[in-house]
């Protein structure tokens, strides 16, 4: 079964986010949550609440173990964006855009595969 959490409206534009999702993709709960932690950027601990509040609905909701859960999607779609204007010279404007963004994490329960040091052969 899998669980889906979204944090809607970041404020972080999705080209920000776009290379923390890539790299916790695949990655199991635990591991995904201790690369994030050591990640420099505000954007690691906003993408981190959305990977935990996942693993937090399929612990309560559907009693799935923490520990074997697996980001089996993660995606970062964008939001609204905020449309503003900076006066320049001559009575003139350019636009700024502040852009914002959806997060989605789906996790599920990892399946079992052989161990690292077991041989599969003979």
């Amino acid at each position: 079964m899998e669980v889906k959490a979204v944090a809607k409206d970041t404020g972080i534009s999705p080209r920000k986010v776009r290379p923390l999702v890539d790299m916790v993709r695949g990655k199991r709960v635990a591991d995904a949550l201790s690369l994030l932690q050591f990640v420099p950027t505000p954007t690691a601990k906003v993408v981190a609440k959305v990977v935990k509040s996942a693993a937090a609905s399929a612990e309560n909701n559907f009693q799935m173990d923490p520990a074997g859960l697996k980001i089996v999607g993660i995606f970062a779609d964008e939001a609204r964006t905020m449309k503003r204007f900076r006066p320049r010279a001559r009575g003139r404007a350019s636009p700024i855009l502040k852009r914002s963004s959806h997060i989605t994490v789906i996790v599920a329960e990892a399946e079992e595969s052989p161990g690292r040091g077991e041989l599969s052969g003979s």
